[in-house]
């Protein structure tokens, strides 16, 4: 009788996700652009595939964290990718970024449905499942955790009063309450009169790097025996604050296979989409716009060997990676623009090398057509994996200015350090998990360098300093 009541809460609480062969993908309509493919023979039986989606309800519903997630239950590895929210993406309106598809289309779920087609079109599959975190619910999942122990990589100092945001963290290695948390992973730069530097801030790419740490430090202290006593805590922020076409008992299947499938964050890498910078012509603006452009051959090779569930392998047609001309008309590497007037060339003067708009210059678009833009700087992104590691590197240029900018990050198993503007920080706990990451970069106006890197378990490599740096960063233009 105990076997049998035993056996009943197992398949009640522990649910396996279905692998529907078309999936979320035979619901949309491609319209004349590539269909992404959502078939055929797979790396494994239990390969699965989420989009997660970011949702700031306090800055108008923004979906400016977008990650596409992979993982492998029969091998136990996972892949989470990043996302850059200024990424251009091939669309039919004007102003190409990424982050201007979810209020483009009306906000609510079919925002997030044609978010969910943009992506699926740029990486050439379709994601079994998604799902859409408000912000609020970070901070409520690490508080029905009992905190989450974490190395704060800088002082951080900022105050917004139109956001009524409030972002006031020690650098260190201690233990996060929800709030901590919640303005660790939102902070971008600090204040311009704050005595902690960084008043440009590390912009994008350096927000994602602290995101993607953050995050393996909460998989890795939910995957600990002890967290099963939070189960009930856990349920009821899914319930309330996530959107999602799986379950809860989908997602505690998950979690039980990462338990005792023996999951390692070893086994689990984070990094950024491989980009570079680009300018493209607005004529709504009348200007010249930045955005981040994929590296196709280094996407591609991510998309091939860590994300998609399929053994097919995927070419460039495959994939919607778009891409800026000499003579400023843009392309797709699908061979279809959903804007037709983007494919011919820009005949206006070409932006004068002093009047190139940073994050911070960016205006507002018209009628939700964009969000605020984040900074563009050209980006490393690096990906940590304990047992491998790997590095490419890719240029580009087109006149005025140039910049690049660094970031790598590395996670360690129970020790960690942080180190900015020279100085050393973080305490560390004995027997606590923890984290290292230290970016660096610096931004020019239209040209750029992109590397990629992943880092191995060791130490992070201080960049050598430079001249216009501070303790050996580079400071890179800010993201409002």
């Amino acid at each position: 009788a105990v076997a049998v009541a035993v056996t009943a809460v197992y398949k009640h609480w522990f649910v396996r996700p279905e692998l529907p062969q078309e999936g979320a993908a035979a619901q949309i309509d491609w319209g004349d652009g590539i269909q992404p493919r959502a078939g055929g023979a797979r790396k494994s039986d239990a390969y699965y595939t989420v989009l997660i989606l970011g949702r700031d309800t306090g800055g108008g519903g923004n979906t400016d964290t977008m990650l596409l997630a992979s993982y492998d239950v029969t091998n136990q590895k996972a892949t989470v990718m990043s996302i850059p929210r200024d990424t251009m993406v091939n669309v039919s309106w004007d102003v190409k970024k990424i982050n201007s598809v979810y209020n483009a289309n009306g906000c609510g779920d079919e925002g997030i449905q044609a978010l969910y087609k943009e992506i699926s079109q740029l990486v050439g599959f379709a994601p079994h499942y998604q799902v859409v975190l408000e912000w609020e619910a970070v901070g409520k999942i690490v508080d029905a955790m009992g905190g989450v122990w974490f190395d704060v990589p800088y002082t951080m100092d900022y105050h917004d009063p139109l956001q009524s945001l409030v972002i006031e963290q020690e650098k260190g290695y201690r233990l996060l309450t929800g709030d901590d948390a919640m303005q660790v992973i939102r902070w971008r730069k600090n204040d311009k009169d704050s005595p902690y530097g960084y008043h440009n801030g590390i912009g994008d790419a350096g927000r994602m790097e602290v995101q993607q740490n953050f995050l393996k430090a909460v998989l890795q202290q939910l995957m600990q025996p002890s967290n099963v006593m939070h189960l009930s805590e856990l349920a009821g922020v899914f319930q309330e604050s996530v959107e999602t076409d799986l379950t809860l008992q989908n997602i505690l299947w998950f979690g039980k296979q990462a338990l005792s499938g023996g999951l390692s964050l070893d086994n689990v890498t984070c990094l950024t989409m491989p980009w570079k910078s680009a300018e493209a012509y607005s004529y709504s603006y009348g200007d010249y716009l930045k955005y981040v452009v994929p590296i196709p051959d280094q996407l591609l090779e991510i998309v091939n060997t860590q994300l998609s569930p399929f053994q097919e392998t995927f070419t460039l047609r495959d994939l919607d990676i778009m891409s800026v001309n000499a003579d400023g008309s843009l392309s797709s590497s699908a061979g279809h623009l959903e804007d037709s007037r983007a494919a011919a060339p820009v005949t206006t003067p070409s932006a004068p090398a002093d009047t190139a708009q940073t994050a911070e210059e960016t205006p507002q678009m018209p009628e939700e057509e964009v969000p605020p833009s984040s900074d563009s700087s050209d980006s490393t992104s690096s990906g940590s994996s304990g047992s491998s590691s790997g590095s490419s590197q890719s240029s580009a240029s087109s006149g005025g200015s140039s910049g690049s900018s660094q970031s790598s990050a590395s996670s360690g198993g129970s020790s960690g350090s942080s180190q900015s503007s020279g100085s050393s920080g973080g305490s560390s706990g004995s027997s606590q998990p923890s984290g290292s990451s230290q970016p660096s970069g610096s931004s020019g106006s239209s040209s750029g360098s992109s590397q990629s890197s992943g880092s191995s378990g060791g130490e992070v490599q201080t960049p050598p300093a430079e001249e216009g740096t501070e303790g050996g960063f580079i400071l890179i233009d800010p993201a409002s």
